[in-house]
């Protein structure tokens, strides 16, 4: 295969009219989202005035994306998927446009603007284990890297762009405006999936698409080198090495605390993720996806070291760009890999398991550079957090022989059923491990 770079890889896009609208449907809906988001903490600090206050907003977020994330896994390998995110973005075109009503009516009540954005977190999370399933049921298998991609990039777009756009929208025509652009966008997003097909999970009544979840998740994981892995690289990086948190005193220390140096490392890590994911037929093309995984991940953890090294700003500029970069590849595969290895019956409960990952893993690394910056320092903190991160995800390498060596096949779907229900009848896994949920 050459090894020339390329571009972005669109042939998702091209060869599937079901992806096309549901690509179309979720960039519209991630920027929706970003635009509330900014809304919402310009509403809430308004209101109280308070750093708690929009703290809060991360757990008003986070652990609704961590309860029914799980819950939505079970549901997505019992239920028609296309029937769950339909409802679920039904629910989250209600929460937009009861935080639209809110803000026209002059709420002041902080529990009532909460309360709209659990709802919307909910949906999203309950949903989103079967949303993740789509790509590989919609596309060649060859294909789900690139349509993954395509998703990544949009997501990238919509967190460079959004704010920026917020920030006019506000300006301009308030908070209720924002509010009604983001339910607009659900309401694209509740549209775009007309086009989509019935998504049973395998096995499934035809007449009624239930069916009781399939046995055996974990052991599916555990049996398969290439899933725990892949599964287990991605929190070897972000617990060890996550440097959001750490930006404002590394700001205060180099570069005097100024604003616009703050602004600049956050949108170095967007840029080097769009760029990333501009050139992403590079690496959606290869069938490597294993090592081009560990690869990224392990470059994700020395660029950052690099960056708590940095001291002229173009130089830790850089090192984020790079760091962006290698998350969004690190992503990419990390999804294509998962969604092709699982079996169809399981799929929604690993998908939920990694969804999990990436909402906890980035918070929680968040958390633990914070704690050991605050009794060493935010260099220190970030040098010795990368290195752990690129060696932790060398020993993940090193002790997984099948991550390294897999190659994407070409087939549509994956792993069939059949294949993992004799593998949970091996006697040597006659055990009473429920099923992962």
């Amino acid at each position: 295969m050459s090894r020339r770079v390329r571009f972005l890889d669109t042939r998702p896009l091209r060869s599937s009219r079901p992806f096309r609208s549901l690509w179309i449907g979720s960039a519209a809906s991630q920027l929706g989202g970003q635009i509330a988001l900014v809304a919402v903490l310009a509403q809430v600090w308004d209101l109280t005035g308070s750093p708690v206050g929009t703290g809060a907003i991360g757990l008003a977020t986070g652990l609704p994306m961590v309860v029914f994330g799980l819950l939505g896994g079970t549901l997505a390998d019992a239920v028609d998927r296309r029937a769950i995110v339909r409802a679920t973005t039904a629910g989250q075109v209600l929460a937009a446009g009861g935080l639209c009503a809110q803000a026209l009516a002059g709420n002041r009540d902080v529990p009532v603007l909460f309360a709209l954005v659990v709802l919307g977190a909910a949906c999203g999370a309950l949903g989103a284990p079967a949303r993740r399933t789509f790509p590989v049921r919609l596309l060649p298998a060859d294909q789900v890297a690139a349509g993954l991609a395509l998703s990544n990039l949009s997501f990238q777009v919509a967190m460079l762009g959004g704010p920026a756009l917020a920030g006019l929208v506000i300006a301009r025509w308030d908070l209720p405006a924002a509010y009604a652009a983001q339910a607009v966008a659900s309401m694209v997003a509740l549209l775009s999936l007309l086009h989509l097909p019935a998504m049973r999970p395998e096995g499934a009544d035809a007449a009624g698409g239930r069916r009781r979840p399939e046995r055996g998740g974990l052991r599916t994981v555990l049996r398969r080198p290439t899933l725990w892995g892949s599964l287990g690289t991605d929190p070897s990086a972000t617990l060890l090495a996550m440097p959001v948190a750490l930006f404002p005193l590394v700001n205060e220390i180099r570069f005097d605390g100024d604003p616009r140096t703050l602004g600049l490392f956050l949108s170095a890590v967007a840029v080097g993720g769009v760029t990333a994911g501009l050139l992403s037929g590079t690496v959606t093309r290869r069938r490597r996806g294993g090592l081009v995984q560990l690869t990224a991940a392990g470059t994700w953890g020395l660029a950052l070291a690099g960056f708590g090294l940095a001291e002229p700003l173009w130089a830790a500029l850089g090192c984020l760009a790079v760091a962006g970069a290698a998350d969004t590849v690190s992503v990419i595969t990390r999804g294509a890999l998962v969604q092709v290895e699982t079996p169809d019956a399981y799929r929604g409960r690993i998908s939920s398991v990694e969804h999990v990952i990436g909402v906890a893993g980035p918070e929680l690394g968040n958390f633990r550079g914070g704690l050991l910056a605050s009794v060493t320092s935010a260099p220190l903190a970030l040098v010795a957090g990368g290195l752990s991160a690129a060696l932790a995800v060398a020993a993940v390498a090193a002790a997984n022989a099948p991550l390294r060596a897999y190659r994407t096949p070409t087939t549509a779907h994956g792993p069939t059923v059949p294949e993992a229900a004799d593998a949970a009848r091996a006697p040597e896994a006659a055990d009473t491990a429920t099923a992962a949920r």
